[in-house]
């Protein structure tokens, strides 16, 4: 399931975090020193070191907008979600196709989570740069994303995905991974439409009896397969 969530950010968030970003020449460093064995041959990317100061700070305040996110909660079901990093690409950088890791442990505190969802939150606006679209394959084919600043993508993280090159400016995005509490992406999958269709039917005042059965239902399917 690719959901693409529209302002997690408020725009002039956005544009304060690229801002510190871009000054943030001294904690840049390359790509690759996060990358698994798949990965390390075709990403050519820079990071933010993820033990910064800047690294903490900054994604702290990208959990905090998650956490008050309902659209969010509702496709990711999050149980853990890995301190967000962040990464740079400029003219003729580039991701070649790779399958993220299914383990990740999180830095400093002995504690591994599995990735169920990847997630890219687009910090630069659309128009500032040229490339750098996310192709994500799906049995459907391929789906190319490139979204406004403050707006989120996420999709399941067994997905085959690239970064295209950049051919003008530079695009900056933060990136994490989800454990969710359902990790099987067809499962999450029914949850997160039924849970679309309730908040329809509420938000048009259609039969509250039937409603609540449908929330009863979800709650019902949730606590037959959440793992917490």
């Amino acid at each position: 399931m690719l959901v693409r969530i529209p302002g997690v950010l408020p725009t002039e968030q956005s544009a304060e975090i690229a801002a510190r970003l871009q000054s943030a020449d001294d904690s840049w460093v390359d790509g690759r020193i996060t990358a698994g064995f798949q990965g390390e041959p075709v990403k050519r990317n820079r990071q933010i070191d993820e033990r910064s100061p800047l690294a903490r700070e900054l994604g702290g305040i990208v959990l905090a907008a998650l956490e008050r996110h309902p659209r969010f909660i509702s496709a990711a079901l999050p149980a853990r979600v890995y301190p967000p990093m962040f990464n740079r690409y400029e003219s003729g950088m580039q991701f070649g196709a790779h399958v993220d890791g299914a383990i990740r442990l999180i830095p400093g505190s002995g504690t591994k989570l599995r990735t169920d969802v990847s997630a890219t939150l687009f910090l630069s606006p659309k128009d500032s740069y040229d490339g750098g679209e996310l192709l994500i394959e799906d049995t459907y084919g391929t789906h190319s994303v490139k979204l406004d600043a403050g707006d989120l993508a996420l999709y399941p993280a067994t997905s085959l995905h690239r970064v295209a090159p950049i051919t003008r400016g530079v695009r900056l995005a933060s990136f994490f991974w989800v454990q969710s509490m359902i990790a099987d992406d067809a499962k999450r999958t029914l949850l997160f439409d039924l849970d679309n269709a309730i908040q329809r039917l509420g938000a048009t005042a259609a039969d509250s009896d039937a409603r609540t059965a449908l929330i009863g239902t979800y709650h019902n399917l949730l606590r037959m397969w959440a793992e917490v």
